[in-house]
């Protein structure tokens, strides 16, 4: 036999062996039911004796695992098919406030009813322009998650995704709706098996409105209380047809809905751009956008996000239950009937409380304080971020710049990873501290020198009065206990000094509930980047040139990146919602608190991370070049440099980064550059304003103003 056929034997060989082996499912599946069941690819790489890198291998199909690993791996995919169903019947809409309902999904309709369709004359699909909608969604899906509805000559029209444009046939919003969840084939697969898919939605431009009823603009009246009053003459046609509107009303995001009919749900929502839906400081001028190119703004938003559910601060929240839903389908009973059970990982389907110390000023919990009591440090968990500053010192004065640089993504970045509690807090009494359990403890930190740290495990000599305190927003060094979040107090044993918490609120049953959500954001922010021409991997130089105009490229992009970046801050945000509106009392509850993603402790324990990471880098930075900040304001740092660039101070030995301090590039948690002004200007702005000016507030244009982004 010779060589070749000895080869070929082999491979046919090697075909044969792997016909006999135990049987998987695609890929997809794998991935699909490991997902369902609330497993990491961690978890399952540790039970079969593997690496992550392998099963990400298996579930891509880039790989396929080999005896014995793979007939233990056919018993666990076999075991969890055999529980985990594909779908979960639907439920009524539930509202609170926000809204905070998952998405669901509509009917199929039959091939039959697909309606009429003409060409736009819009742009073709570009880089950055979502695909047409019928190359990447369901059939029942099929011209996306989403529509503008928009009235030309007399005729009604909606413009999809991909540069469609349908005709629309209703003349009333009713019918209007009832179109939406039949022939306009609108909506979007979940974003986890356990979920459901999103509603249709429908934006209504002005022209459309008028066509529907409905005002163009919200009078002064019902734009404070934010809707329609129930005796409109649309709200009226919606009730005689069967419709119902969510506890909001009909608002600039407003939800129409039927009870749901077994798995069945009717639901649409609608967003009304000229009622001030799309806030400008989020969608900048979006609202004006023809409907060609809004519907390519938000259909990008939405393949890489999810479908808009509110405000970026709402759908930055219905984003972490749409990854975690509360709620699965249970293993068959003895009937072979499938229930709901709490979905493993999920904060679950009922609000828990919070501890005493985690709850703001107002809260039910606080209703026996005496009125106009100021709570302290010891009994308010207080982390939030940096808004710290400093004189220049005189060597700092002979510099010609000062330089800020910007951490990406900073509070998504703090969230990967996360340990949070998933379930009520536990008290205990003089605990030992655990860096891995989340909580709030009750800790002094007042013995931690900032002038004598540990570094990388060797004891290292600073300036403690030119950095700020890492335990206090405003910097200063505490004076006796206070609770802190985990992550502060761990930073404080990190530095090389012992604790001692008097008491604490732990979670023993706790995840890192955040992770998906970190991961689908920084994916559709990298994404965003690409597109304008910043791509990760560049070198520092390569990346301050990239960044250079990088929002002039493709304006839409650039609207989209910053309604991305506002969903990372407004979803954190929202996980302690405070009251809004009038009628309110202290001491009485308020609607978010009904939610389970009410939830202070997480907010506080992401800021808290955030926080932490800039002063880890910042004395990482101190301790290597001598260099420290004058001004920091969240996740912005400014520095005084001989040039204005960051390269002049930022130290890059051998051409790399330094190990565990600022780095310049695109990914979340890496910087940019900011802004940079000079000495001069400094010197200025805070003989004018006075010297506690945070320089950092106004490095970027160097404009004195009262707004603040925070970004």
């Amino acid at each position: 036999m010779s060589h070749e056929e000895q080869l070929l034997f082999s491979a046919v060989d090697a075909l044969l062996e792997q016909i006999a082996q135990d049987p998987l499912p695609p890929p997809a599946e794998r991935k699909r039911l490991r997902e369902a069941a609330g497993l990491s690819q961690d978890q399952v790489a540790k039970a079969l004796k593997s690496r992550r890198e392998s099963v990400g291998n298996w579930e891509a199909g880039r790989s396929e695992p080999r005896p014995p690993k793979r007939a233990a791996y056919a018993r666990l995919l076999e075991g969890l098919a055999a529980r985990f169903a594909p779908e979960e019947p639907a439920s009524e809409p539930v509202e609170t406030q926000p809204v905070a309902t998952q998405p669901v999904a509509s009917e199929p309709v039959a091939a039959d009813a697909l309606p009429a369709a003409r060409e736009s004359e819009a742009p073709a699909a570009e880089p950055g322009q979502v695909r047409n909608a019928r190359a990447s969604q369901s059939p029942r899906y099929e011209h996306g998650p989403l529509a503008v509805v928009d009235v030309e000559g007399g005729e009604a029209s909606a413009y999809c995704v991909g540069g469609l444009v349908l005709d629309v046939p209703a003349k009333s919003l009713p019918a209007l709706v009832e179109w939406a969840l039949g022939d306009a084939r609108l909506g979007a697969e979940r974003l986890h098996p356990s979920g459901q898919d999103a509603d249709p939605l429908l934006v209504l431009t002005e022209a459309a409105c008028e066509r529907f009823g409905l005002p163009v603009r919200l009078s002064r009246e019902e734009g404070l209380a934010g809707r329609l009053p129930e005796d409109h003459k649309v709200i009226k046609q919606l009730v005689r047809a069967d419709w119902k509107l969510t506890r909001r009303g009909f608002g600039p995001w407003a939800r129409i809905y039927r009870p749901a009919q077994g798995s069945r749900r009717s639901c649409v929502q609608l967003c009304v751009p000229g009622w001030n839906a799309l806030d400008a400081r989020h969608w900048n001028g979006a609202s004006q956008l023809p409907p060609a190119e809004l519907v390519r703004l938000l259909g990008t938003y939405a393949s890489r996000v999810m479908t808009p559910r509110g405000s970026t601060a709402v759908t930055g929240l219905e984003l972490m239950t749409s990854l975690h839903p509360p709620t699965r389908a249970s293993a068959p009973d003895a009937d072979g009937r499938r229930h709901r059970e709490r979905n493993p990982g999920s904060l679950g389907s009922e609000p828990v409380e919070c501890a005493p110390c985690e709850a703001p000023d107002g809260h039910p919990l606080l209703a026996d304080l005496p009125r106009f009591h100021q709570r302290g440090p010891a009994e308010m968990l207080f982390e939030e971020a940096y808004d710290w500053a400093r004189p220049l010192t005189d060597d700092e004065c002979l510099k010609r710049h000062l330089v800020g640089i910007d951490v990406n993504l900073a509070f998504g970045a703090a969230a990967n990873g996360a340990v949070v509690g998933l379930e009520a807090p536990v008290h205990v009494k003089s605990p030992a501290f655990d860096p891995a359990l989340p909580g709030s403890w009750l800790v002094d930190l007042s013995h931690v020198d900032p002038s004598h740290v540990m570094i990388g495990k060797q004891w290292r000599r600073l300036d403690g009065d030119l950095l700020p305190s890492p335990f206090t927003p405003k910097g200063d060094r505490p004076e006796g206990p206070a609770w802190y979040a985990t992550p502060t107090v761990a930073y404080a044993v990190e530095l090389g000094y012992e604790v001692a918490p008097a008491e604490a609120w732990v979670r023993p049953v706790n995840g890192r509930y955040l992770d998906g959500w970190y991961k689908r954001l920084r994916d559709a922010y990298l994404a965003t980047m690409a597109d304008l021409g910043v791509d990760e991997g560049l070198t520092p130089d390569a990346f301050l040139a990239a960044m250079e105009g990088y929002r002039d490229r493709d304006p839409q992009l650039a609207v989209v990146l910053s309604a991305i970046k506002a969903t990372v801050k407004g979803g954190i945000g929202k996980l302690r919602e405070r009251p809004r509106g009038g009628g309110w009392r202290p001491g009485r509850p308020w609607p978010a608190l009904s939610r389970p993603t009410w939830r202070p402790d997480i907010r506080a324990a992401v800021i808290s991370r955030a926080r932490i990471n800039m002063h880890r880098k910042m004395v990482r930075l101190a301790a290597a070049t001598g260099q420290y900040p004058v001004a920091v304001l969240s996740d912005c740092a400014v520095y005084a440099s001989d040039g204005p660039s960051p390269l002049d101070f930022l130290p890059y030995p051998g051409g790399k980064p330094l190990p565990g301090g600022f780095r310049l590039g695109v990914s979340p948690g890496m910087v940019k550059h900011e802004g940079s002004q000079t000495t001069l200007w400094a010197e200025g702005v805070r003989e004018e304003y006075g010297p506690e000016l945070n320089l950092a507030r106004y490095i970027k244009d160097g404009a004195v103003t009262a707004k603040d982004d925070g970004e």
